[in-house]
Parts: structure tokens; sequence; C-alpha cells
């Protein structure tokens, strides 16, 4: 019996899709499909850590993927504070997780 291949992360497409576009996470360069938005892309690359709180420098990332939340924020294309589930990717997009603490304005997620 052929071994299972165990998939290199938890997110993945459940249906085929080709990976059309190149984004720029932190400098470097991963896939995503083009229906991805900015949240998805990144976790099916394997980045669930987006930002860090500001009360105890816990690891955030998407929570409620709707937009109510606010704990995947992430710097698009140099704009601070996006929202990675709202936000459909594009070509060349440039994103930037704030997981070193360089958070840029007030935290604006729960400190669970």
């Amino acid at each position: 019996m052929p071994s299972a291949q165990k998939d290199s992360t938890m997110f993945r497409n459940l249906l085929k899709q080709d990976h059309a576009i190149t984004l720029s996470v932190n400098g470097k360069s991963v896939a995503a499909c083009t229906d991805d938005t900015v949240a998805t892309a990144l976790l099916k690359n394997g980045i669930t850590s987006f930002r860090m709180t500001s009360v105890s420098g816990a690891a955030r990332g998407p929570y409620c993927c709707m937009g109510v939340c606010f704990e995947c924020l992430v710097t698009i294309d140099g704009e601070t504070n996006r929202q990675a589930c709202l936000v459909p990717v594009t070509p060349g997009m440039a994103i930037e997780t704030h997981t070193d603490g360089s958070q840029s304005s007030k935290d604006h997620g729960h400190d669970r």
C-alpha cells in the first residue's frame, strides 16, 4: 500500500487550483491562488502568526475570518493595520506581518 504524503500545512484548497499569483511576505516570495484573501494565502503557506498583542506579546492570527475581531492585522503595500481576512490578493502584493513586535499602532484585538 502506498504511503500517504503528509501535508506540510493544516490549511489547503479543497479543489485543485492553480497557484497563479506570487506575493511577497516579509520579503520572501510565496504562492497564492487568484481567489485567496491575504489571510488564506498566508495560512496555506504555513504562516499562522500575523501579529503580537501589545499587552502580553502573544501571537495572533485570523480568528473570525469575517472582519470582526481584528486579529489578522498586517501591513499591505505599505498600508498598516489592514484586515488580512477581507483583502483579496493581487499579483506582486507586498505583505508584512507584525510578529517581531513592530506593530505600528494601537492593538485592536483582544488579549485572550
